[in-house]
This record gives structure tokens, sequence and C-alpha cells, in this order.
């Protein structure tokens, strides 16, 4: 797709009010930025859900992690990035940690998260998928829009168009 230098910027002139902005995430991915429709988990220090949604087919979509803002577990790691770049995900979106960074800043990814930490989660299957999740100041609901790039993340409940 061709999409200006500057996605988010461009998005927020264009829509304005309309859009809700995700703050105090940082850039990890390879990919520098990313459009697509949301699907969502909520999971605390538990990445069981993460994994059974990047081996699914993504489809060009954007997970969102509530991982309520974790700094002491790792929602995600390479392995399960690259699962979700051979499963077709553009992004992952971690209110949380990640780890591997140095790994996942080479994969064709945009993976967005409030910083890194080396310890996995736990494995208990514990969590809620397609649910509506809410952090950094904004409610991201399954098929709302968001986008990304070194800017920041946005979100809309309608189709982001551009020209």
């Amino acid at each position: 797709m061709n999409w200006p230098v500057d996605l988010t910027p461009e998005l927020c002139d264009r829509y304005g009010d309309a859009l809700g902005v995700i703050t105090g995430l940082n850039s990890y991915g390879a990919r520098a930025m990313f459009l697509g429709q949301a699907a969502t988990i909520k999971a605390f220090e538990d990445n069981s859900l993460v994994r059974q949604a990047v081996s699914e087919p993504g489809n060009n979509r954007v997970l969102v992690v509530e991982g309520g803002a974790s700094m002491r577990r790792a929602m995600l790691g390479d392995l399960l990035a690259a699962k979700a770049v051979a499963n077709g995900w553009q992004a992952i979106v971690i209110n949380g940690c990640i780890r591997d960074c140095q790994a996942i800043g080479t994969m064709d990814l945009a993976v967005y998260a409030l910083g890194t930490h080396p310890m996995k989660t736990e494995k208990l299957g514990v969590g809620q998928g397609d649910i509506a999740v809410q952090f950094g100041g904004v409610t991201v609901s399954p098929g709302d829009w968001i986008a990304g790039d070194p800017n920041g993340v946005v979100v809309s409940r309608d189709p982001l168009i551009l020209d």
C-alpha cells in the first residue's frame, strides 16, 4: 500500500477528534507502519490466548492485547512473533511487555508495547478474547480500525481511508 511517510499525523489531520490516540507505547518490530482492523485479547501475565490468536490466520488484522500494563512478564516473544508473521498478522499492540526485542526487530511485523522484560508468562489459559479493551486512554473493540507508525497509534470505529 502507498501510505504517507507519516501515516498517523495524516490520519489525525484527516479524522481529528474521531480518533483515539493510544499513548505511552514503544515500537519494536521491523515494519514501520500498519493499518488494519483489530482483534482483541485481555489477559494478565498469561499469553496463552496470544499464542492461540497468532496461530490462526491474521488476514492483515492487528492483535491488540490488554495485558494490564504488567511490567513483570512478557506477553510476546520471538517465537509467537514469527507465528504472527507466518499467519499474516500486520501488527501486535500490547499494554505490557515483550521479550526477544532484537529478534522481533528483524521481523516484518509492527510491534508496539510499553517495554521489554526477559521473563515469559505463565501458560494457564486465562483471559478473554473478542471483547472491548481499554488502555492508554482509548477503548478498542474487535473490528475497530487501528493504525500506527513511529509517531504513535490511533484507533477509530469508522474505516480509516487514505486516497
